[in-house]
């Protein structure tokens, strides 16, 4: 029985053509993954400096007013 279900799911065409469109939307969605996860690697970087700027500042505040470190 299981080899008869499997069959369902495989299917080699004889002629190769029909894969262009399966390649060609490969193609499309796996540009588009690589051009979000470089968005996404961009918009980290700036919030992490946003951040480390944010951290400098409230620590130099912290320094002026003389404050413990703990409080």
């Amino acid at each position: 029985m299981w080899p008869s279900v499997l069959n369902l799911f495989l299917y080699f065409p004889e002629d190769k053509r029909e894969y262009i469109p399966a390649a060609i939307s490969f193609a499309v969605f796996f540009l588009m993954a690589v051009f979000t996860m470089r968005l996404i690697i961009v918009i980290s970087r700036r919030q992490e400096r946003e951040a480390k700027q944010l951290e400098e500042q409230l620590l130099g505040k912290r320094e002026e007013r003389k404050e413990p470190p703990g409080v």
